[in-house]
């Protein structure tokens, strides 16, 4: 199963949640990510923050929903919308869910404050990817109504 991680920017979050989605997946699954308008260039503290999180960064790059290896059968779109960020609409035929998470890149204050930012958006990424895994997802992969439901439960109950 091919998972899309979709923002705006494909510099931060989608960028977090690839990584982290392929570093802790099972065979078969495999995790990818774009922006509807890439910013050319992965965020230094997001590489940095999954390096020290022991997850290779090799490869990753911001690109467009139009540049994508393999069509996705299921779209996560983690923009905040409590900041009125608008999260581009991927078409096509794909499950869909929506885990919102703050932007850390428009975060300003001191480096630590910023770092405390990163930081979060990570860990709320990391613990939705880690209940996904925990799912039965060798039956749900045949119920995508089933899917959806529990997917959508994970971006309510991880804030």
């Amino acid at each position: 199963m091919n998972i899309l991680f979709l923002c705006t920017g494909n510099s931060c979050r989608s960028i977090l949640g690839e990584a982290t989605f392929n570093h802790l997946a099972p065979a078969g699954w495999r995790a990818m990510s774009a922006g509807s308008q890439p910013a050319g260039y992965v965020h230094p503290r997001s590489l940095a923050l999954l390096a020290a999180q022991g997850i290779a960064t090799e490869g990753y790059h911001s690109k467009s929903w139009a540049d994508l290896p393999a069509v996705p059968d299921i779209v996560i779109g983690v923009c905040g919308n409590a900041a009125g960020e608008t999260c581009p609409a991927y078409l096509g035929a794909v499950l869909r869910t929506h885990w919102g998470v703050a932007d850390p890149a428009r975060v300003t204050g001191t480096d630590e404050e910023i770092e405390v930012a990163f930081m979060q958006a990570y860990r709320i990424l990391r613990a939705r990817i880690e209940a996904f895994f925990a799912l039965p997802l060798h039956q749900l992969q045949h119920d995508k109504s089933a899917l959806k439901v529990e997917m959508d439960k994970i971006a309510s109950l991880i804030n």
